[in-house]
């Protein structure tokens, strides 16, 4: 039996010992190398299977949002602190409120705001809005509408309201105050203002005069 060792067709000799442990050891570390991919690889695969069972098993509410803040328990509780009355008008049942707090500006203006999104079944159509300066002038009050000149007057639940008309402009252009109404009420400036049918901005503010 022959005790020469092998030629290596990349050397076109037989190698030497060291040559034959480096090779060993580079295989070795190729494959570890694999291995360690190998495991990786597996380790994605469990954690994408472990996702893709969460978003399978836990139920999803891909309806839109419809909201509805207790208005009328955040004016109660804020109540407390002042002497005015908030007004907390009793709206349609089609109304959702969105947002209901006190909030002071930088001129100092204590405002009891209340925001309503306006829905037909799960569809919102609009939003009015109302906010009642405590201790507000007629700066406050215009600054509100972005500045807007006054386009009229109008009686409204007995109430005489400045009346502030962009139904010219679209929604998109006028905003959330598209139509508007400025009135004070025991001591309160109000200011009542919509981003579509001015008709429910007149609602709104004829509950509020109910209500003051």
């Amino acid at each position: 039996m022959s005790s020469e060792r092998p030629i290596r067709a990349d050397l076109g000799r037989p190698e030497t010992p060291a040559e034959a442990a480096e090779r060993k050891a580079e295989a070795s570390r190729l494959h570890r190398s694999r291995q360690t991919v190998r495991n990786l690889l597996a380790s994605l695969l469990v954690c994408g299977l472990a996702v893709l069972v969460l978003v399978l098993i836990v139920p999803r509410n891909d309806s839109p949002r419809v909201f509805d803040v207790d208005y009328r328990a955040v004016a109660a509780e804020a109540q407390h602190d002042f002497t005015q009355p908030l007004v907390a008008p009793e709206v349609p049942e089609s109304w959702r409120s969105n947002a209901a707090e006190i909030r002071t500006g930088a001129d100092k203006v204590t405002e009891w705001y209340t925001g309503f999104v306006i829905y037909d079944g799960d569809q919102a159509q609009g939003f009015v809005g109302m906010s009642q300066g405590l201790n507000a002038n007629d700066t406050w009050a215009l600054q509100k509408l972005a500045g807007r000149s006054q386009t009229g007057e109008i009686t409204v639940g007995g109430v005489q309201w400045r009346e502030f008309d962009a139904t010219h402009l679209s929604p998109e252009e006028a905003g959330n105050t598209r139509y508007a109404l400025i009135s004070e009420i025991d001591g309160s400036l109000f200011v009542v203002y919509g981003s579509h049918d001015p008709e429910q901005v007149r609602l709104l503010a004829e509950r509020i005069a109910a209500a003051g």
